[in-house]
């Protein structure tokens, strides 16, 4: 088996205040002691709602000045913000392993860190879903094997 590289050491999650998070959402970089919870935030179970969210968060700047300051109708305003976020929704998820590997490279991490960790916990839980298909598999084999004997 391969070493583990370095940048494949545990480090700790140090989630960040809301207003690290927002200059994070925004598309800034956090201090390096957010390191491992960058990381994290690129690669857990649902690394690709947190995207959406921060999409939405960097959205919604130009969205309010839409509604507000646009000279229309607010019917009007509602349907341009709207069509902004479907555009923005469709750019930032055909772009997300991209954006969030960025996000990672910006952290210290070398570029495709993010994206072989999610690889890695996929081929996880691949293997698990195997394992437990392989013992129903044999559990339902012994049940026949069973009823057949009798």
């Amino acid at each position: 088996m391969a070493e583990p590289a370095e940048h494949d050491t545990p480090e700790p999650v140090v989630r960040p205040a809301p207003h690290r998070w927002l200059w994070y959402a925004l598309g800034g970089r956090l201090p390096a002691r957010h390191r491992g919870w960058v990381l994290f935030d690129t690669t857990t179970g649902t690394w690709g709602l947190r995207h959406v969210a921060r999409m939405l968060v960097q959205m919604s700047i130009p969205i309010a000045l839409i509604l507000v300051f646009l000279p229309a109708p607010f019917g009007l305003r509602a349907a341009v913000a709207g069509g902004g976020v479907f555009l923005g929704l469709i750019y930032s998820l055909a772009y997300m392993p991209e954006t969030t590997e960025n996000r990672v490279v910006k952290a210290g991490y070398p570029a495709g860190t993010a994206t072989a960790r999610r690889e890695e916990a996929a081929h996880q839980r691949d293997l698990r879903d195997s394992e437990r298909r392989r013992a129903a598999n044999a559990r339902r084999a012994a049940r026949y094997r069973e009823r057949r004997g009798r």
